[in-house]
């Protein structure tokens, strides 16, 4: 999916769009720039903090409208569940949102082409589906004729030097295998944003 300059897309919807604008220096940078802008224009109307809390989390995950679009439709067709909480699953039981969970990729972006150059198995079966749609129990491993590629050199060691794997998620840096051990919360994995914002924007 074509997006466009990330260093501008990130000025609008902010640093946690894309990895690559998570540092210091793009901090730094918004930091000056607001303090530039601050007071120029007035304040942001209800429709506008909505737009662009959809705009944000449909970046961050890197879904075209029309993608976007259906999840939320899946979300707000289920009953007795509350849609928020249902949006947040079905966007983080992606598979390429779960590699990249997983510490398998630094990014979504790389974690989408990890799986569709068929690096992955999901529960011993090759896949090329950055899309597909993870559940409880299902295991995902580095496939065996990936494991010397270049892409997963002395991953064991680099592995061990990432930040904590979500609760949600097991993985055996050595065995190159892991799995989904139950759906994450809002806790185990913090949404892209307002996500109750974002339903309220397409129901209007």
């Amino acid at each position: 999916m074509k997006i466009g300059p990330k260093y501008k897309i990130a000025k609008r919807l902010g640093a946690s769009v894309f990895e690559k604008t998570q540092t210091q220096k793009f901090a730094l940078a918004e930091e000056r720039a607001s303090r530039t802008k601050r007071g120029r224009r007035g304040g942001q109307t209800e429709y506008g903090k909505q737009l662009l809390e959809k705009q944000k989390v449909r970046m961050t995950y890197g879904l075209s409208e029309r993608q976007f679009s259906n999840y939320v439709a899946t979300a707000t067709s289920t009953h007795g569940q509350d849609p928020a909480e249902v949006l947040h699953r079905l966007l983080e039981m992606r598979l390429d949102n779960v590699l990249y969970r997983l510490g398998l990729a630094p990014t979504r972006r790389a974690a989408r082409q990890m799986a569709s150059h068929g690096h992955i198995t999901v529960n011993g079966v090759k896949t090329t589906i950055p899309s597909r749609a993870m559940k409880i129990g299902d295991r995902i491993a580095i496939r065996e004729g990936s494991k010397s590629a270049l892409l997963f050199e002395n991953f064991a060691e680099k592995f061990m030097e990432r930040p904590t794997l979500s609760s949600w998620l097991s993985w055996n840096p050595k065995t190159m295998e892991g799995g989904i051990q139950e759906l994450p919360t809002a806790e185990a994995a913090s949404p892209a944003g307002d996500l109750v914002a974002v339903l309220s924007f397409y129901s209007r």
